[in-house]
């Protein structure tokens, strides 16, 4: 049963009957938490299928330049679309990792916010940033990123305007400067000493590709991890997106940390960057949860497939016990959760906890599967029959009620075209 906006019961039914209430019928499906995003870049919607067959630091040298043509109609269009998608594939919680502002452009961290507003998620946009382009010695160019003044002042802007830190909040804040190989060591401690002071979490890509250890070791003498725990960037506020090529000692001090990883499974075979150890961090007592990434190194990709993916990859390089269905659930919805700080809120259909609940329709061809979570993790996913945000439906029938649709649909179009308009002079 659902009281407002939390669980207030949980049994085999039938449910009681209680005047004026609702009655949703999830006989035959499968009732899981909703899943839990904790890594994507909402404005790539706009740039999807560029770049195809491309290394990470390729992929993004291509295209730095569109991106930099962005402005906050692009990407409130864009997040919108993206957002659609993930309530689709049975998201009721994200991130998102913005960290280019163009100049003159609008308050493009503003326009994402609306767009999550309107479509229904839990919303944890982080605040990203770059200080250090290609005069540095970095990777992005010169015209695509931010002194350190101004990222800590809008970093603390956005905080203090948007972060709600209450039980059930739709809306919360994290810093998060993009990657060892576009910012400071400066903007890393500053942003560490904001974000605690402000009592926020900490989020950056790492150890994504071996191109980027290489980076660190040349230009900082240590790898990705150790260069982290110089800068004050371990504990259980922080967590890193990919980790992909970590070394034992790297999974031990994650695990000893408390630190967080993002495992993003399609972006990474996209951009060919490998496959994480996500057996072995799990196996250590590391909180590793999933994340979509950025849609234009994971087109389509849907969240629930991610489950799918994350198993399947794990296996493929160790074995077949390497990762249960029900530990790649997991991963989705309580390791999300523990990610993000709100294990005690989502993550998990408990009483007191928030109404953030899936029901996938295993009937029909899926009832030839006894296990209901062997027939969700295996395969093609099931259809989505009703998605709960604090007890709000968001989809039904698999389809997005929340915003039309079709409207969703068609902002992301209406982001492409704009972005490939503004950026056809850098194309």
């Amino acid at each position: 049963m659902i009281d407002g906006t939390t669980i207030s019961a949980i049994g085999s039914g039938p449910a009681p009957t209680t005047p004026g209430a609702e009655l949703i019928d999830a006989r035959g499906g499968l009732v899981t938490p909703g899943l839990v995003n904790t890594h994507h870049h909402l404005y790539q919607w706009a740039s999807q299928g560029l770049a195809k067959d491309n290394t990470l630091f390729e992929w993004l040298v291509a295209l730095y330049k569109p991106w930099s043509k962005m402005d906050a109609d692009v990407v409130g269009r864009a997040a919108l679309a993206g957002l659609g998608w993930l309530a689709k594939t049975g998201c009721t919680t994200t991130t998102d990792h913005h960290y280019i502002f163009p100049k003159g452009r609008g308050d493009l961290f503003a326009a994402e916010i609306d767009s999550a507003a309107r479509i229904g998620v839990r919303f944890q946009p982080c605040r990203g940033s770059m200080d250090r382009g290609v005069s540095d010695g970095g990777l992005p160019p010169d015209e695509v990123v931010e002194t350190l003044d101004d990222i800590l002042a809008a970093t603390a802007d956005a905080i203090d305007t948007y972060h709600d830190a209450s039980f059930g909040s739709m809306l919360q804040i994290a810093v998060a400067p993009c990657s060892p190989f576009s910012i400071s060591k400066d903007l890393l401690v500053e942003s560490a000493t904001l974000a605690r002071a402000k009592g926020v979490r900490l989020h950056t890509h790492l150890s994504e590709t071996l191109d980027e250890e290489e980076h660190c070791i040349e230009q900082m003498g240590c790898t990705p991890v150790e260069y982290m725990e110089q800068v004050g960037w371990l504990g259980d506020d922080v967590w890193f997106a990919h980790a992909v090529h970590l070394h034992d000692k790297d999974i031990a001090t994650l695990a000893a940390t408390g630190t967080g990883v993002a495992h993003c499974p399609s972006s990474n075979a996209r951009l060919g960057a490998g496959i994480a150890r996500i057996s072995d961090l799990l196996a250590a007592g590391a909180s590793v949860g999933l994340g979509v990434d950025g849609s234009a190194s994971a087109e389509m990709v849907p969240l629930a497939g991610e489950v799918r993916q994350a198993m399947y990859m794990q296996r493929a390089k160790y074995g077949p016990t390497a990762l249960t269905a029900r530990q790649a659930l997991e991963i989705g919805t309580l390791g999300g959760a523990r990610v993000l700080g709100r294990q005690d809120e989502i993550g998990s259909l408990e009483v007191g906890k928030l109404a953030d609940i899936a029901i996938w329709r295993t009937t029909g061809f899926y009832s030839a599967v006894d296990d209901p979570i062997v027939a969700f993790a295996y395969g093609q996913t099931p259809p989505l029959a009703h998605l709960l945000v604090g007890g709000r439906t968001i989809v039904e029938d698999d389809v997005l009620v929340s915003v039309p649709q079709d409207e969703a649909a068609r902002a992301g179009a209406d982001a492409h075209r704009r972005l490939m308009e503004l950026a056809k002079d850098v194309l």
